[in-house]
């Protein structure tokens, strides 16, 4: 499942990223690469930014980026 479909406040280890590679590279600076843990805090209505939790940092993203970021939920 993607990070869109989790409810606000639930976490999951991240699977995979896909897209290309500048989408890829630009998420792993963020923090967000496959075998991390996350939080989703929230999102926005109406495909909106989600706000991601990775560590102790809180990153906002894109839909379409979310959407593309598979998590296995706790």
């Amino acid at each position: 499942m993607s990070v869109t479909q989790l409810a606000a406040g639930q976490s999951g280890k991240v699977l995979a990223v896909t897209g290309g590679h500048g989408m890829v590279s630009r998420l792993a600076a963020l923090g967000i690469r496959p075998g991390k843990r996350i939080v989703k805090v929230s999102s926005a209505f109406m495909r909106g930014p989600v706000v991601i939790q990775v560590d102790r940092a809180r990153v906002a993203i894109g839909f379409g980026m979310a959407s593309r970021i598979l998590v296995e939920p706790d």
